[in-house]
């Protein structure tokens, strides 16, 4: 599904989950801000701090108006262990990187969330030992870096994985109760339906446990959709299974959902464009769902040369468009006023420019370019003999044809 694309170990840090103890987000030592109203918090798009080419959050912010951001993902480490990590590589602990981001999106007023899971890498709730040990992990995520929202992305292949979904709806409970007025939103899988049953037994686990979060969203991509028709018949749809599973009325459970879309060419080569957004944003509005939000800033932005149609990219859209057009429609959800758009650019064709052609033999490291099939690659890490291909987990990211 998403995207191309993330326990702690000290007995006191589990004893605190476990024994209740409140911790006061608003006065941990990262600075944290006073909380944004809730509104941002649900419109904030994801964006990947440390992969994909990350934009600059301050530009963004200047350009669009936007406030908040939906930093991901916290996995598990890769090496095995109950402790949170950057993509499963980066610990959150000893981290500076995210925490600078973080801190260039306060000093301008604005906030963050952090989401855990995702499609990609291992995760919390598959290895910690329980829901104390898992919602452990996750308050040094939110102490670190004085969160006032989270947001759980459960989808392949954890959520087919039920003691995993125990742990997590578990310690998405417990991080509620020792948090007070922390925005809990938990992102799971869209099919026409609504979601699958994958999904509603995630809703069901809920249920169970007596946890309701600020929202559940779907993500209506990757699953044979075609543009916004089908995205909001998959939440009219989703609406009638919260209905039904807790027993709200049609209201409250519009209250209680989300939409979290892609922007540009999907995965499995669907596409949305401006007008698909704008169209799942009224719907969002005119039925006052809880959050609006899309997967991704790294990708909103046109692919240079202009790419469209051709491939999904982890770093642009493959649509025509400005820079962040689809960030937006997150500052209208919000609530506030974007600025006048400048029209839709024109696709240019296909450069020219060719980078030295990828061997099989030769090593790569961090920032090397070459050119395989009439398109640049950019090495992310040390390398050999991986043919690039684009995956935001892969060696390899795509910069656009040559």
């Amino acid at each position: 599904m998403r995207r191309l694309r993330a326990c702690l170990g000290a007995a006191a840090a589990v004893g605190l989950a476990a024994a209740g103890t409140t911790a006061l987000v608003a006065g941990s030592a990262s600075g944290a801000t006073s909380a944004l109203g809730n509104r941002w918090y649900a419109a904030a798009p994801y964006l990947m701090p440390l992969d994909n080419d990350p934009p600059d959050p301050a530009a963004i912010m200047d350009a669009t108006g936007l406030k908040a951001f939906q930093l991901a993902f916290v996995l598990a480490p890769n090496g095995g262990g109950c402790s949170p990590t950057w993509g499963g590589t980066a610990a959150v602990s000893s981290d500076t990187a995210v925490q600078s981001v973080v801190n260039t999106i306060r000093a301008k007023g604005g906030d963050v969330s952090v989401s855990i899971g995702g499609y990609g890498g291992t995760k919390l709730g598959q290895v910690c030992s329980d829901a104390a040990a898992t919602a452990a992990a996750y308050q040094q995520v939110i102490t670190k870096y004085g969160l006032h929202a989270i947001d759980f992305d459960l989808e392949e292949p954890e959520y087919e994985n039920t003691a995993a979904i125990k742990n997590e709806i578990g310690a998405a409970k417990i991080l509620q109760q020792n948090n007070p007025g922390l925005y809990v939103s938990v992102t799971t899988a869209g099919t026409a339906d609504g979601t699958g049953w994958f999904g509603k037994q995630m809703l069901l686990e809920a249920k169970s446990q007596g946890f309701t979060p600020n929202n559940f969203s779907i993500m209506p991509f990757d699953g044979g959709f075609n543009g916004a028709a089908s995205q909001t018949g998959a939440l009219t749809n989703f609406n009638q299974i919260l209905q039904s599973t807790f027993g709200w009325d049609q209201a409250t459970a519009y209250a209680h959902e989300g939409f979290s879309g892609m922007n540009g060419r999907s995965d499995t080569g669907e596409f949305f464009t401006q007008t698909d957004f704008q169209t799942v944003l009224d719907y969002a509005t005119s039925h006052s769902m809880d959050r609006f939000t899309f997967w991704s800033l790294n990708r909103d932005r046109q692919c240079t040369p202009a790419d469209n149609g051709g491939r999904t990219s982890g770093t642009c859209s493959s649509v025509a468009q400005n820079s962040w057009d689809f960030a937006k429609y997150s500052v209208t959800f919000a609530g506030a006023t974007p600025p006048s758009s400048t029209p839709t650019p024109t696709p240019t064709p296909p450069g020219t420019g060719c980078k030295p052609a990828w061997s099989s033999t030769a090593v790569y490291t961090a920032g090397n370019e070459v050119s395989y099939n009439n398109h640049n690659w950019k090495a992310k890490w040390w390398t050999q003999n991986e043919t690039p291909v684009a995956s935001d987990w892969g060696v390899w990211q795509d910069e656009g044809a040559c």
